[in-house]
């Protein structure tokens, strides 16, 4: 007796009915509400005249390159001092994240150098930095070794060596100026001053509704971010931005979507005045992203200049008016910067690493089971109506196929999403049509998985008895499938709205 299409029709439903309200009710929730307007921000005045003044950056320059011992290995920097007589005020640059090059910021440093500041830029660690872990403590160590390099220099004004951080690179220097009283003053560019996984969460609601993205996309990718178990994900700047008491300058860039500016800049003005830290200079800077460019081309108008008034006038131009403190262009954020939920124990990395190991075995535990099949010989087999079996084969080969597909599908297009991210820029068709294609993948890898059950159903019924191996084959596809089915339906494959 077969099993009929009405039956398969109706179990594939309530099979993709349990599905979507898996994906509706356990994972965690991830919906940022919009962000109130707030009139302090909506009202900036313009940013004084003085600091947009144009510097004379012609002062001819020496460069060095030097090796600097920090813990665990050894650093290259180059430096670039003004050959002018005296002490002149200097700054180490700290790069964001990734692998960090000497070369990035060779042209601000080169600018700063001829206007009378010597610059340290040095090439980021790799050894104790990874993918998935971050010290931050250990970065902000490295910063302060930059800066005892540069106070040992007799062209140093030891009272006047500050620290540069862009992006990443400003959860760690806040840590090296609360460690370091002494440090001359702090430079934040384009500063979260939020935890990672709250800025990055942001960024990537940002860039989705620029990429008009279905809300499921941000589901998957959210659900996935609350399995990651990455600790400095959840990294509290707070008690390092009240522990700086030097001068700060904080610039953004009103065309950044990484960053949640007006959320930024509260927590930094909050943190610095429960601190007593009255001495800080927030900026706007029209048009500028992420790196204080301009569409990643030049360097946004007056940046470099504002960058170096501020620093060759301290500390009077640390000592802004309470009007003038933030200035600027006008800062759009529309969604506040939430945190994602943790996942259950469940869904986290670990068991998730588990269950796509379980899967692979499973689809590997069938052609394998094949071979041993057929070198033992049809004599080696217990089987009956061994007719049946070849249907059930192919069945479960694509059904096998289709899952390794699916899996290959979301990796790709997850990367995707991370490149578009990175370079601040991408297409929604390519996005629309990357998202059609996982979601037909897992409701085809449903089906499938459906009627090849109820093809073993109806030929057991027709007196099929399967040997030992093609338990194992059947029992390894049929589960494997079943387990990427359960977690694609927790990461919202199967939920509606699309």
């Amino acid at each position: 007796m077969r099993v009929g299409r009405g039956t398969l029709s109706l179990a594939a439903g309530l099979v993709l009915a349990v599905l979507a309200t898996v994906g509706y009710t356990l994972p965690p929730t991830f919906d940022p509400p919009p962000l109130r307007p707030d009139g302090s921000f909506q009202s900036l005045p313009d940013q004084p005249s003085r600091e947009l003044a144009p510097v004379s950056a012609t002062a001819p320059i020496v460069t060095e390159d030097v090796e600097v011992p920090v813990r665990q290995t050894t650093l290259k920097a180059t430096v670039r001092a003004p050959v002018t007589p005296g002490r002149h005020p200097a700054m180490v640059f700290v790069h964001g994240s990734g692998r960090g090059d000497r070369e990035e910021f060779a042209e601000a440093a080169e600018f700063l150098a001829r206007a009378g500041v010597v610059t340290l830029v040095y090439e980021k660690r790799t050894v104790g930095y990874t993918f998935r872990h971050r010290d931050f403590s250990l970065l902000a160590d490295d910063a302060l070794r930059m800066v005892r390099h540069l106070r040992a220099r007799p062209d140093v004004d030891r009272s006047m060596v500050g620290i540069w951080g862009v992006s990443e690179g400003t959860w760690a220097t806040p840590i090296a100026a609360a460690s370091d009283p002494e440090l001359g003053f702090l430079v934040l560019v384009s500063a979260p001053n939020v935890s990672p996984m709250r800025q990055v969460a942001w960024a990537l609601n940002e860039q989705l509704l620029r990429l008009h993205a279905p809300i499921g996309v941000r589901d998957l990718l959210t659900r996935a971010m609350g399995a990651v178990g990455f600790d400095f994900l959840r990294h509290d700047p707070t008690p390092a931005l009240r522990g700086i008491t030097q001068p700060v300058l904080a610039l953004y860039g009103t065309d950044d979507p990484s960053i949640p500016f007006v959320e930024s800049t509260r927590a930094l003005v909050d943190a610095l005045k429960q601190s007593g830290n009255d001495a800080y200079t927030i900026r706007f800077l029209d048009g500028a992203d992420h790196a204080m460019r301009v569409k990643g081309g030049p360097y946004a108008d007056g940046y470099l200049e504002t960058l170096a008034n501020w620093i060759l006038g301290l500390p009077e131009s640390a000592r802004q008016p309470d009007h003038l403190k933030i200035a600027g262009a006008t800062p759009v954020q529309r969604y506040q910067a939430s945190d994602v939920p943790a996942a259950p124990w469940y869904a986290r990395g670990t068991m998730l690493g588990l269950a796509l190991c379980l899967a692979t075995v499973g689809y590997v535990a069938g052609p394998v089971a094949e071979i041993v099949v057929r070198l033992r010989g049809r004599a080696a087999v217990v089987e009956t109506n061994a007719h049946l079996w070849p249907p059930i084969r192919s069945r479960l080969r694509r059904m096998a196929w289709t899952g390794l597909g699916l899996l290959a599908s979301v990796a790709a297009f997850i990367t995707l999403l991370v490149l578009f991210s990175v370079n601040q820029a991408g297409a929604w068709p390519a996005v629309l049509a990357g998202w059609l294609v996982v979601r037909v993948l897992a409701v085809l890898i449903l089906v499938q998985e459906v009627t090849g059950v109820g093809a073993v159903v109806s030929a057991l019924r027709q007196g099929w008895r399967p040997s030992r191996w093609q338990y194992v084959g059947m029992g390894g596809v049929l589960g494997s499938t079943g387990l990427l089915l359960a977690a694609a339906g927790y990461y919202g494959l199967f939920s509606m709205p699309w």
